[in-house]
């Protein structure tokens, strides 16, 4: 006969999970058997366990291993357990014999979400599942609130993203996607390490917010009675760096712009910015197409990547190059779109249904258009080159034609995915780009990083990753929340 497992045991006992498992905390301690004094030496992960076993059907040698229980099935006078650790799952077989009549009378006891430690033999049964053959049990930490329901997880959005330690448990694509961000911004570290890249730590708290025309997040420092912000870009800091004579030069790390949620956006998140002395930004697009690349061969297993709408992104195919101006003529279907008048492009806008403020500049208007109706359709791998110069003062006017920039922003899947530039290091003009934007309050002045240019700063080519999004992509997650561990919320209440 099959005995009730734990959880339809609570149940019946009024529902109260919470005092129910209380009480066997209490009548665990009164055995003088506090869980939470004690440990475990673990031996082996469940993933070392099977491979051990490999194809035998045997193993003697005795394996020590410890996790969480996500589920049990009691028959009589034997059990078998699913126990997940940090590796993966393996199923244990409890016999009453094997442990003991107390021990096995205290395991009866036991919950979903418990953690102990088990050491026994492994085997296969008669379904091929690899086992431990458990000689010995301990439970190390006793679970007071119950897991989610292992076949539903967590469903409320809301308690997936504040919960998330809970999601992970429950929801096996949740932990999957999890560990692949943990590997992607371990292979982008190692690519760059291969290239000869330092990594370097620059400042989260700076006096001026430069490097981005974005909002900042404002502090202030008690022991200078000053205030401070929270960085927006890496930028200004990484360029010093190439002053001081660090050629190839990166930082991975958190930065924070007091803007919007969306699926697209969170106020603090994750990029990678490195500079390269030589180089330009035609040797960045060389880098970013290997790094990519290099990250679907090493993590994701393969070059075409699915997305949740069923497109599938084929990154190891043909990277097209395409001129910004050319890009805006095709989507509004007006060949002659830069020669326009204000009036007819706020016209074109509004039929669009892109509300814009009517005093805005031209180039704003044109990127406006660009950022609604072009970006998001450049789904497979584009460049996008030739961006007009107001868009940005960093970066390097085009010798041939200085109304454009020697830039490129990578699209993919309908969104940026990384800009560069071959930089700009003439600190005269640096100083007038940056004057002629503080109107807008685009971009602060930075004096210190003027006066470091000064002392002169090789040609180089520099670029962002956002790497959330990038994980976004390359794991077909749909939605940034999905791939930061705990993303911003509203707090409760």
């Amino acid at each position: 006969m099959i005995e009730k497992n734990a959880m339809e045991r609570e149940r019946e006992n009024g529902g109260d999970v919470l005092r129910v498992r209380r009480e066997k905390l209490k009548a665990l301690r009164a055995e003088g058997l506090d869980p939470y004094g004690q440990n475990w030496d673990q031996s082996h992960t469940a993933g070392e366990a099977r491979r051990l076993l490999g194809d035998g059907e045997e193993c003697d040698e005795t394996v020590s291993l410890a996790g969480r229980i996500l589920a049990f099935r009691l028959m009589g006078r034997a059990a078998f357990l699913s126990l997940q650790d940090r590796s993966g799952t393996i199923q244990c077989y409890v016999r009453r014999e094997a442990i003991g009549d107390s021990d096995y009378d205290r395991f009866r006891d036991y919950d979903i979400g418990d953690i102990v430690g088990v050491a026994g033999t492994l085997f296969r049964t008669k379904t091929g599942e690899p086992t431990v053959r458990v000689a010995r049990m301990q439970i190390v930490a006793k679970s007071l609130r119950p897991l989610p329901d292992k076949f539903h997880g967590l469903t409320d959005e809301e308690q997936i993203y504040r919960e998330r330690h809970l999601d992970l448990i429950a929801n096996g694509e949740s932990r999957r996607r999890a560990l692949q961000r943990i590997a992607i911004v371990r292979e982008i570290r190692q690519f760059l390490w291969a290239r000869d890249f330092v990594e370097v730590e620059t400042p989260f708290l700076q006096n001026v917010a430069g490097g981005a025309a974005a909002r900042p997040f404002t502090t202030r420092m008690n022991a200078l009675d000053q205030e401070f912000f929270l960085r927006i870009s890496l930028e200004l800091y990484l360029k010093r760096m190439l002053v001081a004579g660090f050629d190839r030069v990166f930082e991975l790390g958190r930065v924070f712009r007091n803007e919007g949620l969306s699926r697209k956006h969170n106020p603090e998140f994750t990029m990678v910015e490195l500079y390269q002395a030589y180089s330009d930004h035609r040797g960045m697009m060389a880098l970013i197409r290997d790094l990519i690349l290099h990250l679907c061969d090493r993590v994701i297993g393969t070059r075409d990547i699915a997305q949740p709408d069923g497109t599938v992104l084929h990154l190891g195919g043909e990277w097209r190059e395409a001129n910004y101006r050319d890009l805006v003529r095709e989507h509004t279907g007006i060949e002659a779109w830069f020669e326009l008048p204000r009036e007819e492009k706020l016209a074109y806008c509004g039929r669009a249904g892109l509300a814009l403020d009517p005093e805005k500049e031209d180039f704003a208007i044109d990127n406006a258009v660009y950022g609604k109706l072009v970006e998001p359709n450049l789904i497979q791998p584009t460049f996008v080159l030739q961006l007009p110069r107001e868009l940005c003062p960093l970066a390097k006017l085009n010798r041939q034609d200085p109304r454009f920039l020697d830039v490129f922003e990578l699209c993919i899947n309908g969104q940026e995915v990384a800009p560069a530039y071959s930089e700009q290091n003439d600190p005269l003009l640096q100083r007038q780009l940056f004057e002629m934007q503080l109107g807008d309050d685009q971009q602060a002045l930075d004096t210190e990083f003027l006066t470091a240019l000064e002392y002169a700063m090789p040609p180089a080519g520099g670029m962002g990753i956002g790497v959330d999004r990038l994980v976004v992509l390359l794991t077909g997650a749909g939605n940034i929340r999905d791939t930061i561990l705990y993303p911003t919320l509203r707090p409760i209440g």
